[in-house]
């Protein structure tokens, strides 16, 4: 399908009945349409998307999943609800699923709520599945730390009933594990390969709420046996924090 990088418009709106709990997406119609709506975070190395698509063509059996953007460097959630008309309108239509990615260091915790109880009603309205993309702390804007992200996103999914992608957090247990692979680009703010590819699995196990570690797909640059590490670290993320919400 054609993709724009920047301010993308879904086609038609797909008739999915969705939920908003991880266990029911195991059902034989998963979600076909996925919007991504965020910043630079999402669109670094070719899209979160973009390599979601390719993860779910290489699972057994093989999803053709569509997905879209609704993206603008430097934004989060205030800004592309105040001044990016582009991202409503993505959203208004219809989708499976809508992905939002928010970059708390950017923002204040106080906007972050205020607009994802803002954001989800929108996306409910159109029967669609909002599930929240928790991010990573980064250096650059250290105020805030990965626990209190965590915090705040795990509380705004609470509040919200919604699912949260806890991405910052495998990022922390891959760390731990495997110092030796850099998830940061070299501005130290923006995802290698590996951090979004990591973001991408952590993801897919939240929105299929299914293990992709036996998936085979890898982006170029990274390994096979690190492919499989990183989706294995993604699937334990998941599985650890559904167990604690």
């Amino acid at each position: 399908m054609h993709r724009r990088t920047f301010f993308s418009v879904a086609a038609a709106a797909c008739a999915f009945g969705v939920t908003d709990t991880m266990a029911q997406t195991r059902t034989s119609n998963p979600p076909r349409r996925v919007l991504f709506v965020g910043n630079s975070l999402t669109y670094s190395q070719g899209g979160i998307y973009t390599h979601f698509e390719r993860m779910a063509a290489a699972a057994n059996p093989p999803l053709k999943v569509e997905t879209d953007n609704a993206v603008a460097g430097g934004q989060y959630f205030k800004t592309l609800w105040e001044e990016h008309p582009h991202v409503r309108q993505a959203i208004a239509k219809g989708h499976a699923v809508v992905v939002l990615q928010e970059d708390l260091p950017e923002t204040t915790v106080a906007d972050f709520r205020e607009y994802a109880r803002r954001f989800v009603p929108e996306i409910r309205k159109t029967g669609a599945r909002p599930v929240l993309l928790m991010a990573w702390a980064y250096k650059r804007l250290g105020w805030i730390s990965m626990a209190q992200i965590a915090q705040e996103h795990r509380e705004a999914g609470r509040e919200l009933n919604v699912d949260v992608a806890p991405v910052g957090l495998a990022w922390e247990r891959f760390v731990q594990q495997r110092p030796d692979l850099d998830l940061f680009a070299r501005d130290r703010e923006h995802p290698s390969m590996y951090g979004t590819y990591l973001a991408t699995a952590v993801v897919y196990a939240t929105v299929f709420g299914t293990n992709p570690t036996d998936i085979g797909y890898v982006p170029r640059g990274v390994s096979a046996e690190d492919g499989r590490f990183l989706r294995r670290v993604a699937w334990e993320t998941v599985q650890e924090y559904q167990k604690s919400r």
